[in-house]
């Protein structure tokens, strides 16, 4: 019996001792959910914490306010001074539902695509200017131009250079202006701020190119007076290096639906003239 009773003693024993460490570990296990509680929040609260910092940092130090400026409407717009102008294209449709492919984006020229807002020099506060319509408008008004634009194109094949035309001979033969900007062959930039000045129209007399893109207009300017040409207006753009000066180009602006509407241009420096077709007409339209 003794030792039968201290078996038992030991059975009990060892019963009571899972029970006993049953009861630990039920205290263990909710001291562990009680620890590990509290680092899960907290982790979570400083996780919150941390990005609501982080947001806030990059929106003093990364990101810029923009004025998007469309069809007389007018957004407001921040946006990561990283992001590229193909991205700032995407916000622009989450705000005025405009396809990208549909917009005209302008900042001191045409926005590019492939380079990002802090690249370009974008600042805070900065006015994009947005030109574009719906789909149905655009093939309404650009049917036409494609076909005007190659049957000038086919002409133009046709034809000797521009530059060596009679027409064209009796300006040039006058020599480059003395004012003329300077001019940089072989490279590309973006419109300048001020006007294009110094260059000679069709009757040899001075002429100057602004580009109102807020009114999304081409002013063109003589001692006579100022012609405000709406961009949407102009048919097509045809340029030509100057033979012995290829630095310079003549460029021509069809007003209207023939040759005879064309503004003659001499002198423009080479490097604005792909910025001056993107401008006026557009890279969308080639779409």
């Amino acid at each position: 019996m003794a030792t039968q009773d201290g078996g038992e003693e030991v059975i009990m024993e060892t019963e009571a001792k899972p029970k006993g460490a049953e009861a630990l570990g039920e205290d263990a296990e909710k001291g562990e959910i009680e620890s590990t509680s509290h680092p899960v929040a907290g982790d979570a609260t400083t996780q919150d914490s941390n990005i609501s910092n982080g947001d806030d940092t990059d929106d003093e130090r990364e990101k810029v306010d923009l004025k998007i400026i469309w069809n007389k409407n007018k957004y407001d717009l921040k946006i990561p001074i990283d992001n590229t102008g193909a991205q700032l294209k995407e916000k622009i449709h989450s705000l005025t539902g405009l396809p990208p492919a549909m917009q005209k984006v302008m900042y001191k020229g045409l926005l590019p695509e492939d380079k990002t807002l802090r690249e370009i020099k974008v600042t805070n506060g900065a006015k994009i200017m947005v030109v574009g319509s719906t789909m149905n408008d655009v093939l309404a008004v650009n049917t036409p131009k494609e076909v005007i634009q190659q049957e000038v194109k086919a002409e133009e094949e046709k034809k000797e250079p521009l530059c060596r035309q009679k027409q064209h001979r009796k300006v040039l033969d006058k020599g480059k202006p003395e004012d003329i900007m300077p001019s940089i062959k072989g490279t590309k930039e973006r419109l300048p701020t001020v006007p294009l000045a110094g260059m000679y129209n069709k009757s040899g007399g001075k002429v100057r190119l602004t580009f109102k893109l807020e009114q999304d207009q081409l002013w063109i300017g003589t001692k006579e007076r100022t012609e405000k040409v709406p961009m949407g207006s102009i048919k097509h753009v045809v340029s030509e290096p100057i033979e012995g000066h290829e630095d310079y180009y003549m460029i021509a602006f069809q007003l209207g639906p023939t040759e005879a509407s064309q503004y003659w241009v001499y002198w423009v420096p080479a490097q604005f003239v792909d910025a001056i077709k993107d401008t006026v007409l557009g890279k969308w339209q080639y779409f």
